[in-house]
């Protein structure tokens, strides 16, 4: 799988300015974080004398690629709102102001959308006393948006203001996106970074563990649940039906399903199920306890549901809305069988993803900016901040893109799954 990648990050140059960091340790270029982990899976490397797949590894370096006295930032964030991103646009300008004394960052409004003419938005310049308390509210102050827009046009703006760095701050799309601007940006042979910061509330970004907003989500996806197993419990035959965000990835339901031990079903977009499966089942847990809460996310069992043919501003297929489905046809069997049921139906997603960090996302909001600077000031381009086996990395856009992270159905996270709900492994 990984030698088929390449592990290898961009850069727009040689670091010849030395650093204005003082009392830290830096990292060398030549340090890097291993791929594997099993030594089973580094076999063929060891039997073969090749060199093990691995990561650039992430921090301040000795030299830096920019003069902070003459540099000027950019920061877009894109796609839908998640805990954290304020927390992201403040560590980064804070560390761009107070660790390499860069005294310019411009907020770009409502994501790439700011850096074309066509929308007339105007941007405005990110200073620590504007961004000192933002960590405190959910969204973006800076907007975000969704869709594409023309790469030539956007390089004019950064050509035309004179940014060096541009941090982009969001999931697949983006990502894509901000690829897209390196490689006119290269095409120009101009000197211009692109930093991506991974934010995707889903955490369903290859080759990247975690992705900040993913805690939060799950902790606050808590509420939701044990109201439901409140409501289930309080009521004869009741029924607690949360939905969660995950459109192709069910790590959010999985994780919410173990943290909080009151889900009897936990349906994700990774393991299929039939609706005569999962209603048999249901039956059968309210024959045995009298109450069930099930847990879904929004991208599983689309293959139940007539397809919409439509698709999003950011190129997604419109899916059909699996908690009213169930709902519906959890009513409908029910009644047919002459069983009478109280169901509760939540669906907290918005809630969920406009709150502020948590601590735990606050903390990794702010290394993630800090390492995202690091990387910026090095002259690295093209590439994502990764966090990897508990260390941040470089790792290429190229390869963050080139699929999508998915929970295995096969793997250690869906098997506790299935032990701590008690729901059959297939559902048929």
């Amino acid at each position: 799988m990984s030698g088929d990648l390449s592990f290898e990050v961009s850069s727009l140059g040689e670091s010849r300015i030395p650093s204005p960091l003082k009392g830290i340790s830096f990292v060398k270029n030549d340090q890097r974080v291993l791929f594997h982990s099993d030594l089973s899976e580094v076999k063929e490397y060891v039997e073969g004398g090749k060199t093990f797949p691995s990561f650039e590894k992430a921090g301040p370096r000795e030299k830096i690629y920019f003069d902070p006295s003459k540099l000027k930032c950019g920061i877009v964030t894109c796609g839908g709102i998640c805990p954290g991103l304020n927390s992201v646009i403040r560590a980064i300008v804070l560390s761009l102001y107070y660790t390499y004394g860069v005294k310019t960052v411009y907020g770009f409004p409502y994501g790439f959308e700011g850096l074309t003419y066509r929308y007339g938005h105007v941007p405005f310049e990110l200073t620590p006393t504007l961004v000192g308390r933002i960590h405190q509210d959910g969204g973006t102050i800076l907007g975000s948006s969704r869709g594409n827009q023309d790469i030539a046009e956007m390089v004019d703006t950064l050509e035309r203001m004179n940014i060096g760095i541009l941090f982009t701050v969001g999931g697949d799309g983006t990502l894509r996106g901000a690829s897209a601007i390196s490689e006119e940006i290269e095409h120009r042979k101009l000197k211009i970074a692109v930093i991506g910061i991974p934010k995707t509330i889903d955490n369903d970004i290859s080759y990247i563990q975690r992705s900040f907003g993913f805690a939060t989500a799950v902790s606050e996806a808590g509420g939701a649940i044990t109201s439901a197993h409140i409501e289930a419990q309080g009521a004869r035959n009741g029924i607690g039906l949360v939905k969660l965000m995950g459109r192709e990835s069910g790590f959010i339901a999985a994780y919410a399903s173990l943290a909080y031990c009151d889900v009897n079903f936990c349906l994700i977009p990774e393991v299929p199920f039939t609706l005569g499966g999962f209603l048999k089942a249901l039956n059968e847990r309210l024959e045995k306890r009298g109450h069930g809460v099930i847990v879904v996310a929004e991208g599983a069992g689309q293959d139940l549901l007539e397809k919409t043919g439509e698709r999003d501003a950011s190129g997604n297929i419109r899916f059909q809305d699996i908690g009213i489905y169930l709902r519906d046809q959890i009513h409908t069997y029910f009644k047919r069988a002459g069983k009478e049921i109280s169901l509760k139906y939540i669906d907290p997603s918005y809630t969920i993803r406009s709150v502020p960090a948590d601590a735990n996302d606050s903390g990794f909001c702010l290394l993630l900016g800090q390492i995202a600077v690091h990387a910026g000031m090095a002259g690295r381009t093209n590439m994502v901040v990764g966090f990897w086996l508990n260390e941040f990395t470089h790792v290429p856009i190229s390869m963050a893109t080139s699929k999508r992270k998915k929970v295995d159905p096969e793997g250690w996270v869906w098997n506790s799954v299935l032990t701590a709900t008690g729901q059959p492994k297939e559902m048929r």
